[in-house]
C-alpha cells in the first residue's frame, strides 16, 4: 500500500530527471570505455574486474604454470614473442634529405616518428663508430654527430669532420641528410667511398693485430658495405637499373656473410623492375629456404611469381565450373602463404588503403613493413596482367585456414601480439591509421553502456514529450515490478500475528 502511495505521488517531471540522469551517466561510461578501448586495446571494465574483483571473489588464475613443462613451454614461447618482434632496418629505406625532407616541405607533415628516428641513430652509432675513434680527430667529431639530435648540428659537425680531412662517415652524412638530390646524394657518396676503401684497405692490413684493430676493420667494412648499398640504390632511382644490380651483385659476392643487411631485397627489387623474373626465382631459390627468416619481399615476390604464371587466363567463374588447375592451386597456395605471413599487405596492393613513405624501420609482418612493400613492389604487381584480380580473389580465403592466428598459425608461427604497439611507435598515427590484425571485437560492456545509454536517452525525450502517458506507463510497470514483493508482504501479515508484526515494523 505505501509502495503505491508513493508511485502515485511521483510526477512526470521526476521520471524525466531520472532516465535524463540515468542516460548521461551511460554515456559517460560509454566515452571512457571507447576511449581506453581505442588506447588500451582492452575494457576498463573487464580489467578491474579481472584484476581485483576476480581474487576477491575466490578466482583461480589459470595463466599460472602448474608444472616445470608448462614454465618451459612459456619460456619458449616468450623468446619467440621476443625474436617476432625485432625491428629491423628497411633495407629500401628514403634518404632524409632528398625525400623524407622534401615530403615535409611539401606537405607540412613529418613522416618519421621520433622512434624511428632514435633507432636510426643508435644504427648509426653502432655501425659507423668503433672505441678507437678518438685517436683520429675527424672519427671524434663524428662520434659525437651521431649522437646530436638537431640535424643542423649533425650537418655542421659533419663540415667541421671534412675540413680536417676526407671522412667516409662524414660525407655519408651529408649524402643523406643535407643532399636535396639524388644526384647530389650520389656525388656525396662516391666521394665517401674513396675514403672508406682506402680506410679498409688499411685496417685489413692490421685487423690480426689487436682487438682494437679488429674493432677498426668491422666499422671500415660496415661502412663500405652501406656506402656501396646505397650508391646502387641511388643508380636504381636515377634509372640505371643495369648498373644497380651489377653493383648489388658484386656486393653481395664480395661480402657473402653480411646477410643481416638483407641486400637481396634490394638486388630482388631492381631485378623485378627488369622484369628479370628467371633472375628473380634463382635469388628466391637460395633465400627462400626454411632456415632463413622470411620477409613479406620474400613470401609476395614468390606468389608473384607464381601468379605470373596463370594470372593472365585467371577466371573466377571459369575456375568455379571447372576447378582449379595445378598452376592456379600453386598460385593460390602462393598467396595463402603470403597473407598468413603479413596480412596487412593485400590492402595497400589493391589501393583499399593509402599508402605513406616508408619507415627507416620495419617490423616483420606488421603493418609498417607492409607499407614498405607495398611502396616499391606495387608497380611491379600492376605489370603483371591479372596478378592483382587474382590476389583481390583468393587473399581473404587464407584466414579461414587460420580462424585463431594469435594461438596457431598454419605455415607459420602464430600471429605475434605486439604489432600493433610496435607499429604505432614506426608509424605516423596522426595522419595514417595502422593497420590491426586480427580485428579486436568490441568488448561486452562497451556494448552493454552503448545500448543502456541509448534506451534511456529514448526514455528521456518520450516522458519529456509525452510526460502524462509515459508516467501511466511507468506507473503500472513499477506496479507489476512490486506485485510479487506486495503479495509477499501480505502473505507475511496473514500469517504473523499482529502484536509480533507490529513490534517488527517499530524494530
Amino acid at each position: 500500500m505505501e509502495v503505491s502511495m508513493f508511485l502515485n505521488t511521483l510526477t512526470p517531471k521526476f521520471y524525466v530527471a531520472l532516465t535524463g540522469t540515468s542516460s548521461l551517466i551511460s554515456g559517460l561510461i560509454l566515452i571512457f570505455e571507447w576511449w581506453y578501448f581505442r588506447k588500451y586495446g582492452t575494457s576498463f571494465i573487464e580489467q578491474v574486474s579481472v584484476s581485483h574483483l576476480r581474487p576477491l571473489l575466490g578466482g583461480v588464475d589459470n595463466s599460472s604454470p602448474t608444472n616445470s613443462n608448462t614454465s618451459n613451454g612459456d619460456a619458449d614461447s616468450n623468446r619467440q614473442s621476443v625474436s617476432e618482434c625485432k625491428v629491423w632496418r628497411n633495407p629500401l629505406n628514403l634518404f632524409r634529405g632528398a625525400e623524407y625532407n622534401r615530403y615535409t616541405w611539401v606537405t607540412g607533415r613529418e613522416p618519421l616518428t621520433y622512434y624511428d628516428m632514435n633507432l636510426s641513430a643508435q644504427d648509426h652509432q653502432t655501425f659507423f663508430t668503433c672505441d678507437s675513434d678518438h685517436l683520429r680527430p675527424a672519427d671524434a667529431i663524428m662520434q659525437k654527430a651521431w649522437r646530436e639530435r638537431n640535424p643542423q648540428a649533425r650537418i655542421s659537425a659533419a663540415h667541421q669532420s671534412l675540413e680536417l680531412e676526407d671522412c667516409a662517415t662524414a660525407s655519408i652524412l651529408l649524402a643523406e641528410e643535407e643532399a636535396t638530390t639524388i644526384v647530389e646524394a650520389e656525388k656525396l657518396f662516391k666521394q665517401a667511398l674513396k675514403a672508406g676503401e682506402g680506410c679498409y684497405r688499411r685496417s685489413q692490413q692490421l685487423q690480426h693485430h689487436g682487438a682494437q684493430y679488429e674493432a677498426q676493420h668491422r666499422r671500415d667494412t660496415n661502412v663500405l658495405v652501406y656506402i656501396k648499398r646505397r650508391l646502387a640504390m641511388c643508380s636504381r632511382k636515377l634509372g640505371r637499373t643495369r648498373e644497380a644490380v651489377k653493383m648489388l651483385r658484386d656486393l653481395m659476392k664480395e661480402f657473402p656473410l653480411l646477410s643481416m643487411f638483407n641486400i637481396h631485397e634490394n638486388l630482388l627489387e631492381s631485378l623485378l623492375e627488369l622484369q628479370n623474373y628467371a633472375d628473380v626465382q634463382a635469388v628466391l631459390a637460395k633465400y627462400d629456404d626454411i632456415s632463413l627468416p622470411k620477409s613479406a619481399t620474400i613470401c609476395y615476390t614468390a606468389a608473384l611469381l607464381k601468379a605470373r604464371a596463370v594470372s593472365d587466363k585467371f577466371s573466377p567463374e571459369a575456375a568455379s565450373r571447372r576447378g582449379l588447375s595445378t598452376a592456379e592451386m600453386n598460385a593460390v597456395e602462393a598467396i595463402h602463404r603470403a597473407v598468413e605471413f603479413n596480412p596487412h599487405v593485400p590492402k595497400y596492393l589493391l589501393e583499399m588503403k593509402s599508402l605513406i613513405l616508408p619507415p627507416e624501420h620495419i617490423l616483420k609482418r606488421g603493418d609498417s613493413e607492409a607499407i614498405a612493400y607495398a611502396f616499391f613492389h606495387l608497380q611491379h604487381w600492376k605489370r603483371v596482367e591479372g596478378a592483382l584480380n587474382l590476389l583481390h580473389c583468393t587473399w581473404e580465403g587464407t584466414f579461414r585456414m587460420i580462424p585463431y592466428p594469435l594461438e596457431k598459425g598454419h605455415l607459420f608461427y602464430p600471429y605475434p601480439i605486439c604489432t600493433e604497439t610496435a607499429d604505432r611507435e614506426l608509424l605516423p598515427t596522426v595522419f595514417h591509421e595502422v593497420s590491426v590484425y586480427p580485428k579486436k571485437e568490441l568488448p561486452f560492456f562497451i556494448l552493454f553502456t552503448a545500448g543502456l545509454c541509448s534506451f534511456t536517452a529514448m526514455l528521456a525525450l518520450l516522458t519529456h514529450q509525452f510526460p502524462e502517458l509515459m508516467g501511466v506507463f511507468a506507473k503500472a510497470f513499477l506496479s507489476t515490478l512490486f506485485a510479487p514483493l506486495n503479495f509477499i508482504m501480505e502473505k507475511v501479515e496473514s500469517i504473523l500475528p499482529s502484536s509480533l508484526w507490529h513490534q517488527l515494523t517499530r524494530i
